[in-house]
């Protein structure tokens, strides 16, 4: 019934805010990766940008998009980029994801951001969504939230090929150290469900 609602509410859903300013590269124990280990830093030293990208097991859109990310992450990663694949919905458990991941033969790293702090950080509102953040002097400066490509449309609408690649765009500017031609593109995905936030 959840997952059924879940694609129900698949929605094209259009960011509203701006790019945040600069934060810190710390995360806190909330956010795991799939050995169960909290993350705590999302770069390691030589890293230059940061590429967050969102997804829900459930959605069938973040599945097509595996492939695109992981030619992203071999053909980035060496020249100091870290990907990581971020799932923030609640039903995605550690035993789901690591299902998940080993059904799709994901090889870039993973995290589960139980409390959406990743989500907050990133603005994030659909699945799949990216973000890059820009890393100087031990901050993270976010230069770009939203689609991967233009590939879809809408719901149910796609083209047969992207004539637009926002997000390798988005990873190239950080590298050179400049902002993103667009630093916000609209998504197409499922919705993010958001936690019950306590006091």
């Amino acid at each position: 019934m959840r997952k059924s609602l879940r694609l129900v509410i698949c929605s094209l859903i259009f960011l509203f805010g701006s790019i945040a300013e600069a934060t810190t590269i710390e995360t806190n124990d909330s956010v795991i990766d799939l050995r169960g280990q909290p993350v705590q830093r999302l770069v390691k030293q030589g890293t230059r940008a940061v590429v967050l990208i969102f997804a829900a097991t459930d959605c069938p859109i973040s599945n097509r998009y595996i492939p695109e990310i992981t030619r992203l992450d071999q053909e980035l990663s060496a020249k100091g980029v870290a990907f990581w694949w971020v799932f923030p919905n609640p039903e995605d458990t550690l035993p789901v994801v690591r299902k998940y991941a080993k059904d799709f033969a994901i090889t870039t790293p993973a995290l589960i951001d139980a409390s959406q702090n990743l989500v907050r950080m990133a603005h994030a509102s659909v699945t799949p969504e990216a973000a890059v953040f820009a890393v100087n002097d031990g901050n993270l400066k976010e230069i770009y939230h939203g689609r991967i490509d233009d590939r879809y449309i809408a719901l149910g609408q796609q083209r047969p090929q992207a004539t637009r690649h926002d997000l390798e765009e988005a990873i190239q500017a950080a590298l050179a150290g400049r902002p993103a031609t667009r630093p916000v593109e609209r998504p197409v995905g499922c919705s993010i469900i958001s936690v019950v936030q306590r006091p």
